[in-house]
Order: C-alpha cells, then sequence, then structure tokens
C-alpha cells in the first residue's frame, strides 16, 4: 500500500475511503502475521499502516458528524 497524504484522503468519496480502509487493515492483518513469524522486511510498514488506518477513522468521523450538525441546523 502506498504512502497516502491527508490531503489526497480529503479529497476521496466516502465510498473510496471505505475500499482503501478495507485494504489498509488487510494489509495490516498480513504485516502482523509476517510479524508473529518473524519474516518482517520493514517494521516501520506497520506503524504506517495503523497511521493510515487512524487517518483514515478521523476523517469519516469528522464527516459524519458535519452530516449530523447539518441536519440540526435544517430543522
Amino acid at each position: 500500500m502506498k504512502a497516502t497524504k491527508t490531503s489526497e484522503l480529503w479529497d476521496m468519496s466516502s465510498e473510496q475511503l471505505e475500499i482503501v480502509l478495507r485494504e489498509a487493515q488487510d494489509t495490516l492483518f498480513r504485516l502482523r502475521l509476517q510479524a508473529r513469524m518473524e519474516r518482517l522486511d520493514s517494521p516501520s510498514e506497520l506503524k504506517k499502516n495503523k497511521r493510515l488506518i487512524a487517518k483514515i477513522l478521523t476523517l469519516q468521523s469528522l464527516r459524519s458528524k458535519n452530516q449530523e450538525h447539518k441536519q440540526t441546523k435544517s430543522k
């Protein structure tokens, strides 16, 4: 998985974010398995992947709060 900048994540649709999130979670799972088997080439990939997942989850949370805020304003 390539490094994704936060600005690139902001430009993605909700569906695209969901796809990237699933890919990142799958990659993290595979990396954890490799780490357990002591075959992990670059341990920094674990950290990068965790950060990507956290960024996506934070962005999704912000978007949902923003939508809720807009809905309550319009009532």
